[in-house]
Order: C-alpha cells, then sequence, then structure tokens
C-alpha cells in the first residue's frame, strides 16, 4: 500500500521515497523530519519499482520484510530452495530477511541511481557491507539505533539540504 505526504505539492521540500513493510519509519521521519522533507511510502519492491523514477532525491530501504505476503517478495525462493536441500521455510525466511538486498539489486537493474540509504546493523557484517556498496553505489546504511540527529543529517546530506 502507498502512503505520502502530500500536504503542500511543490513546497520545496525533496521527496523521498520509504520502502518498508511495515508503517514505523514513515510515521516516525513524518513526525520528527516532516518539515524537512516529504515522504512517500511503499510496501514492497514491485510498489518501489511503480514508484518510480518519480521525484525523489533518495530512496530509505528498510531489510527484513517479514509482513508481506509471499506473492510481494522478489527473489526466486524455489530457487533458491533447491540450493538448500529442498527446505522452502529457510529458503523463504532468508528471501524475506534479505528482501531489502532483493530489492536494491532491482532497483538498479531497473536503471535507479538514486542514493539508497538502507536500514540496518551492517556494522557487525563489514565484508557484506563492502561488497554490497561496491556493487550497488550509491549505498548508505543507517543501523537500526541510529538517532535521529544522524537520521536527519544523512538524508540531508544526501537530499542536497545539508
Amino acid at each position: 500500500m502507498v502512503s505520502d505526504d502530500s500536504r503542500v505539492p511543490g513546497d520545496g521540500r525533496p521527496w523521498i521515497l520509504i520502502v518498508e513493510d511495515g508503517h514505523e519509519y514513515h510515521e516516525a521521519f513524518t513526525r520528527f523530519l516532516g518539515g524537512e522533507f516529504r515522504f512517500m511510502r511503499v510496501g514492497n519492491g514491485h510498489e518501489a519499482l511503480s514508484a518510480l523514477p518519480g521525484d525523489f532525491k533518495l530512496v530509505f530501504l528498510d531489510m527484513c520484510f517479514d509482513r508481506v505476503p509471499d506473492e510481494a517478495l522478489l527473489g526466486d525462493v524455489n530457487a533458491l530452495a533447491s540450493s538448500m536441500n529442498a527446505d522452502w521455510d529457510r529458503a523463504r525466511r532468508f528471501v524475506q530477511e534479505n528482501q531489502g538486498a532483493f530489492i536494491l539489486a532491482e532497483l538498479r537493474r531497473h536503471g535507479c541511481r538514486l542514493p539508497v540509504v538502507m536500514s540496518h546493523d551492517f556494522q557487525d557484517e563489514p565484508r557484506r557491507w563492502r561488497n554490497l556498496e561496491r556493487l550497488r553505489r550509491p549505498l548508505y546504511f543507517l543501523p537500526d539505533n541510529a538517532s535521529p540527529e544522524e537520521i536527519q543529517a544523512l538524508l540531508a546530506r544526501l537530499a542536497g539540504r545539508a
């Protein structure tokens, strides 16, 4: 489902596309950063691809999508299950827990070159982060415990408002 903050069209605040399976980021960002940015929320990768190119300055992307129906997930769960000894449940969990990476790959494959900020604790996975960043630039991450000031500073810098 798509939600947006379209209170005042063309008011100069940059648009940020939020891709998440809940509403937590959209609600928090709108509440705390709504005076500086406008936000549009989509609930899965298919909706993100439909929303772009749009007039966005950047994409904020969650990693885990365990609240969407299986048919809304990007990635071939059946092929992955084949490589996991036909363990379909394990493959589905992997795709859910890493859906942000699948969405990011599709965004780049479809030509989206906007900066993407991923919400995930990559500091515990430095090798994985280096590989993702190398393959999917421009890419940034904010850990789940990032402060409002850290979030605001990064979004402002990437949206050209710093």
